[in-house]
Parts: C-alpha cells; sequence; structure tokens
C-alpha cells in the first residue's frame, strides 16, 4: 500500500460508503471492511420481507463500487475490537489490521429491550437474511393453514409487528396489501381474510418521529386498510405461539416482526469509549472518538449532539452527511489544517404505508401526504439505490406491481417444517452502519 495514510472503514453501510467515496481519489489508501461483501439498502428491506422485491435489487456487491479504484480495498472481515495503544482493528480469524485513521461505520442492530422471548421467537428487520426469512416464513404460514385449515384457529395467520415507527409501519401497511390483493388470489381453498395484521406500539401514537398530522393520516390509512392498530401496549413476553402484553392479555401469532427499535452494533461496547443511549458512542463535536482524535464514530453506531441538548436520529442522511464530515477531517489532518465540527442539514424524512400513501416532512415546515408524497419517496429511494441495474428492477417491479397488484418474488427458498417459529438468524455483529431513511 506504499507510505500513503492508511483509513480503515469499519462498516460498510450508508456513511462507511460516503466515506470511501470521498477518499478514492486521495493521496491516501483506505480499506473498507464489513462482514458481508454487499451494501444493503435499508430502506427497501420491507418490500423484499412481503415479496414486493428480491432480495438482489436491494444489495450491491461492495467491489463493484470501487474496482476502478486503485487506493480502495474491501476486506469481508468482521471486527471484533480495536487496539488504540497499537493503532490495529482486531479481525476474527485474521491477522490484524494497522491503520492511520479509523472510521467506524459498524451501525447498529435490533434492541430487543430485554422483552423474554423476543430474541428467540420474534423476526427482525435489519439484513437481507432477516427479510428472507420473514418471507418464507410468512408464506410458509400461509400454505399450512391452507392444508390444514383448523391451523387458523390457532392464530397460524396473525401478523403481529410490534413498533409502530417507520419500519412498523411500512411493515404493516404492506402485510395487509400482500394478503388482501395477492395471497387473496392465490389461495382460492383458504379464507384468507381471517388474516389478521396487528401493529403493537407502546407510545399513544405511531410515527413518533413525524408531526400529529402526519400520524393521524398514517393510523387513518393504516385502519382503512385493515390494520388493528393497539396503542399503548407493551409487549412483555414473545413465545413460539403467542405474544403477551402488560394488561394480561395474549394474541396467538407465529409471526412476530419486532420493528420495536434498535442500538448501537455491540463492537461499541468494546472500544473502551463513552456511550450513549443505546449503546451508541458520544463523539467530539468534529465526530471524532473522545481521546482518541485519529478515530471517528457516524452513522447509526454514533451519538451525536444536535446542537440543541438533544441527539441526531439514526438517519440514512445523518450517515451519509457523517461519512463525508469524517473523510474531510482525516484529510485536514493531514494536511495540518483545523478541524471543524460537524453541522447537520435537515433533508426531511418519509414514511410510506400503501399504494399512493405515504408522509413526508421537508425542511421549512413543508409536509406532504397521500399521492404526492408516495411519489416523492418512489423516486427519492430509485435515485439514492446503488447500481442501475437494481435502479431498472426496482423501477419494473414497482411498475409491475402497480398496474396488475401482483408481486412476483412469492418464493419459498427454505421451506419449513410448520407450523413453528425458527429461530432468526442472530444480527448482533451488525450489517454496517444502516440507518433507515432519508428524504
Amino acid at each position: 500500500m506504499g507510505a500513503r495514510p492508511h483509513v480503515v472503514i469499519i462498516g460498510a453501510g450508508f456513511g462507511g460508503l460516503a466515506a470511501a467515496k470521498r477518499l478514492e481519489r486521495e493521496a491516501v489508501d483506505v480499506t473498507l471492511l464489513d462482514r458481508h461483501n454487499y451494501h444493503t439498502f435499508q430502506p427497501l428491506l420491507y418490500q423484499v420481507a412481503t415479496a414486493g422485491l428480491n432480495a438482489a435489487d436491494v444489495g450491491y456487491a461492495v467491489r463493484g463500487l470501487f474496482r476502478r479504484q486503485q487506493r480502495v480495498f474491501f476486506r469481508k472481515a468482521e471486527v471484533t475490537g480495536v487496539d488504540w495503544e497499537a493503532r490495529q482493528v482486531h479481525l476474527r480469524y485474521e491477522p490484524r489490521l494497522d491503520f492511520d485513521y479509523l472510521i467506524i461505520a459498524a451501525g447498529s442492530v435490533t434492541n430487543y429491550f430485554g422483552v423474554p422471548g423476543a430474541a428467540a421467537f420474534s423476526f427482525p428487520l435489519y439484513g437481507l437474511e432477516h427479510a428472507v426469512r420473514v418471507r418464507n416464513h410468512l408464506l410458509s404460514l400461509f400454505e399450512a393453514a391452507d392444508a390444514i385449515p383448523d391451523l387458523i384457529d390457532d392464530g397460524v395467520l396473525n401478523l403481529v409487528v410490534v413498533g409502530g415507527g417507520p419500519t412498523g409501519v411500512e411493515v404493516a401497511g404492506a402485510m395487509s396489501e400482500l394478503v388482501d390483493k395477492v395471497l387473496r388470489q392465490d389461495f382460492h381453498d383458504l379464507d384468507v381474510m381471517r388474516s389478521r395484521v396487528v401493529l403493537v406500539e407502546q407510545a399513544p401514537y405511531l410515527l413518533a418521529p413525524f408531526s400529529p398530522r402526519s400520524r393521524r393520516y398514517a393510523h387513518k390509512i393504516l385502519e382503512a386498510h385493515g390494520v388493528e392498530i393497539r396503542l399503548d401496549t407493551a409487549v412483555t413476553a414473545v413465545t413460539a405461539d403467542h405474544v403477551e402484553f402488560a394488561d394480561g392479555t395474549q394474541l396467538a401469532t407465529r409471526l412476530v416482526v419486532w420493528a420495536a427499535g434498535v442500538r448501537a452494533a455491540t463492537l461499541a461496547d468494546g472500544l473502551d469509549a463513552i456511550q450513549g443511549r443505546g449503546g451508541r458512542i458520544t463523539v467530539s463535536p468534529d465526530l471524532s472518538v473522545p481521546g482518541h482524535p485519529e478515530a471517528f464514530a457516524i452513522g447509526d453506531v454514533a451519538d451525536i449532539d444536535d446542537g440543541t441538548g438533544g441527539r441526531l436520529p439514526q438517519l440514512a442522511q445523518v450517515a451519509i452527511q457523517g461519512g463525508n464530515h469524517a473523510a474531510d477531517q482525516v484529510l485536514a489532518t493531514i494536511a495540518r489544517i483545523a478541524r471543524r465540527p460537524f453541522h447537520y442539514v435537515d433533508k426531511g424524512t418519509m414514511a410510506t404505508i400503501g399504494r399512493r400513501a405515504a408522509v413526508a416532512e421537508l425542511p421549512k415546515g413543508v409536509e406532504l401526504t397521500g399521492g404526492i408524497a408516495w411519489f416523492a419517496w418512489l423516486g427519492l429511494h430509485l435515485v439514492y439505490l446503488l447500481g442501475v441495474r437494481n435502479r431498472v428492477s426496482v423501477f419494473i417491479n414497482w411498475a409491475w406491481n402497480y398496474f396488475t397488484w401482483d408481486r412476483g418474488p412469492r418464493l419459498i427458498l427454505r421451506p419449513e417444517t410448520l407450523p413453528h417459529t425458527p429461530h432468526p438468524i442472530s444480527d448482533a455483529a451488525g450489517p454496517g452502519d444502516g440507518a433507515r431513511r432519508e428524504a
């Protein structure tokens, strides 16, 4: 790699890729690490889970992004720790990696908040593996009910989503459309309409980050689509065949999608760094790790002051802008120029609820709902999606679904012996700094 400064970036999510792209033409060598060889476009994972898109549509090979760059190296590896004194990154089953500068963009993982059984029996939705497992299991439950209709009385078609934030709202809306518009046509001998989509939220409203107007709109649309919304309801336990609520009641189900929140990747716990809410690494104004000026933390793993005493949200735009800023501060340090504090530019937040139904809150108080917000959401996600092939494929899938109400990838790739709930793939290591959504 020569005598150029060596920058190691942990995580190939939105922030990690932004930092690598910013440095690719500079006089530094960059090594980008991730336990997957692909970048996951997390805002569209719910569409993979509900048979709207193929997994390959929302994943892009990281090496393909830098094939023409001789200074950016990708390594598929799992980071287990950092030796600050030696300036080395520890890799599982591989030799340590030296660095001059470090950008930590390790992302976040599902937070089960200590709810008994949640980790064992619910399904997270934070990586491609998770999305495919949700799709496999959901479709398998309908196949089981078709073969043995009495299973419906045991709750096999009760689909529960825990968490009323953007992810939960999108999953619940997409599930209701899948059941009503697609599976009802697929299963001629099954009373599909006995299926229930139940959205559970501990707060007294949905979409906490949004305005009351957007919350009311989302609630109204979901109810119109047949989603049962349970507000002020806390889940106290998840088992193989039911969920339990704080009021002592139970609901029979064989599918619980856990969308109740995330915490910083477990790597953050072993870095001897100050941690804030959710285990996130508390950073200095320039995004450096206190006590380690050669290291920066960005994206979901970073606890960043928003300038008013609050913390910046775990959004894709925060990660992208943070990645660019951290890269700029590395270059400033090399050039012996004073570092600058990070200033986040809020470009807005969006969430989709169903066909021609979305909410968008943009700068200067602009709030959109309905069809115009939905089309804006579609266009924005096509722009941010990596790869021309992916954009074309997603656009064709969306157009086909819009005009036909048909969904293509209704494939059960891993047959299950039903009815049961398989243990989900562990996401303890984190998939990179995949902040949720952007506008």
